[in-house]
């Protein structure tokens, strides 16, 4: 609650001459990392991107003057921020509720293994990179030594596997020596995490 009400006023403040909605925003998923432990896993600002309309309407009705003497007791409306607050924690549910649904190991698995069957039959990524990318589904770390037993190949294979998905950005490592790590890269959300960037509005 206590977040919901900085959000707003410090929007009613207004302290920058440009970029105060995106640094409200900021500080909002920065107090939920911290308050709510959240982890970075779902984020505050997705849903008010989502909401856009109503996010902003609310935020201005929260300026309007008290409509009566049960209306709090400040300048402001108290009603007004208290449907502001309702809306934001709203949004905070919904967003851990999206993020859960989207997160069921089965699903991701699934959403991620028919993507990689896709690029192999287009002749992108060679035959049983599918069956790593399964095996760091479930690690998400593998030392580079270990590659050639797990998908059951030659090294040489094994090298030529790990190297196609890292080309394509869904494996990363710190060095060309350092272990491999399953990654989410931004290009392939909308096929591994459908949903996750609100679609941009049309022109």
């Amino acid at each position: 609650m206590a977040t919901a009400g900085a959000h707003h006023r410090m929007l009613w403040i207004h302290p920058f001459l440009d970029g105060n909605g995106r640094v409200a925003r900021l500080m909002s998923h920065a107090q939920m990392l911290e308050l709510a432990d959240s982890g970075g896993v779902w984020s505050i600002a997705r849903g008010l991107a989502r909401n856009v309309g109503r996010y902003k309407e609310l935020l201005s009705n929260c300026d309007l003057q008290r409509r009566n003497d049960l209306d709090g007791r400040g300048n402001l409306s108290e009603e007004a921020l208290e449907a502001f607050t309702r809306f934001f924690l709203s949004t905070c549910i919904d967003q851990v509720n999206f993020m859960e649904a989207l997160m069921q190991p089965a699903r991701l698995r699934a959403r991620v293994l028919i993507w990689a069957e896709e690029e192999i039959r287009l002749g992108v990524l060679p035959a049983r990179s599918d069956r790593l990318l399964e095996v760091f589904l479930y690690r998400g770390v593998i030392p580079r030594g270990d590659v050639a037993s797990l998908v059951g190949t030659p090294e040489r294979t094994a090298r030529r596997v790990s190297s196609a998905l890292l080309q394509q950005g869904v494996l990363t490592s710190a060095s060309p020596k350092a272990p491999l790590k399953l990654a989410f890269p931004a290009v392939l959300a909308a096929r591994w995490m459908p949903g996750l960037f609100p679609e941009r509005p049309s022109a």
